[in-house]
């Protein structure tokens, strides 16, 4: 038996992959929620509960976090979370699979990301990244971390979700809080899922981070150009937004205020590297086109249901 924390669609597609393996999972939300499969189990449960959590993880032989609490509540949210995560896994004799990102390097020279970076961050965001990592490692448990760039695919959350999209959806200008004409990578969620299994199966990955395969990097122009290209939309209008717009929202908006803090990833070069995973575990990224079709298709279910 396995068990996921988080049925966001990177626990979601976790949990249906493993199920589809034949594996027996469980998936832990506080609504309760995640995919339908015979030998998927879907609990309601408070994931920073260590208690609960424990035994929700008897018999497991895989805790994969992938959870993601709200933006504004990472700072009271996670590391009660990463810490009851760690115990369960511990006390289950689990590997603890880490869904993770590249927010602990912070901004790189050149913008160019390695598992072998410094984890350098000073903004406040990155440091909780890289404390959750540090403890995870020090805990004795068997850890492995799959990290990712700017997430594409159905119910991923993004630039492209949040600003380009809507804008084509609506036919309208997108205002977007980046340099749209600089080199930035992007993870498609199926490609994080099939990572993260695999990297937990395997001995050779525990105990460190490694990138998850990703596509060559791309501009965000080019990305909307892709995207209206494959499902027969006008290009998009992009306006550049000067970067003091979301510093200067975030003295009243505490989201901007969050968003306006991670701003170095979309006004430079923003590049990660995969290539050792590659090598290492033979995985290969899905072609991008696969993550835009993937985006599309979902955002045509989702307008269906609207109507």
């Amino acid at each position: 038996m396995q068990l996921v924390v988080g049925s966001g669609p990177i626990g979601s597609t976790v949990a249906r992959l493993l199920a589809d393996s034949g594996e027996r999972v469980r998936v832990v939300t506080r609504s309760g929620g995640g995919p339908e499969h015979p030998l998927i189990e879907r609990i309601a449960a408070d994931a920073s509960d260590q208690h609960r959590l424990t035994e929700l993880a008897a018999g497991s032989t895989v805790l994969y976090n992938c959870a993601n609490p709200k933006y504004t509540e990472w700072a009271a949210k996670w590391f009660p979370m990463n810490n009851a995560m760690i115990a369960a896994a511990k006390s289950a004799g689990a590997v603890y699979a880490i869904t993770g990102n590249l927010y602990g390097y912070g901004p790189q020279p050149g913008g160019l990301m390695t598992e072998n970076s410094p984890l350098a961050a000073t903004g406040r965001k990155g440091r909780i990244r890289i404390r959750m990592w540090q403890d995870a490692c020090e805990s004795g448990v068997r850890t492995v971390e799959a990290r990712a760039s700017d997430y594409l695919g159905a119910g991923a959350a993004g630039i492209f979700s949040a600003v380009l999209l809507p804008a084509m959806n609506a036919g309208r200008t997108a205002c977007a809080p980046a340099d749209v004409d600089v080199p930035h990578s992007f993870t498609y969620t199926g490609d994080m899922a099939r990572t993260l299994i695999a990297l937990a199966a395997d001995d050779r990955a525990h105990g460190k981070a490694w990138h998850v395969p990703s596509p060559a990097p791309i501009t965000i122009r080019e990305i909307a150009d892709r995207y209206a290209t494959l499902t027969g939309r006008p290009k998009l209008t992009i306006r550049k937004l000067p970067r003091f717009v979301m510093r200067t929202a975030g003295l009243a908006v505490p989201i901007a205020r969050e968003l306006a803090e991670m701003d170095y990833q979309f006004y430079a070069p923003f590049i990660l590297d995969s290539s050792l995973t590659e090598r290492t575990f033979g995985l290969t990224a899905a072609p991008i086109e696969v993550a835009l079709r993937e985006t599309a298709s979902d955002a045509e279910a989702i307008a269906a249901r609207r109507m």
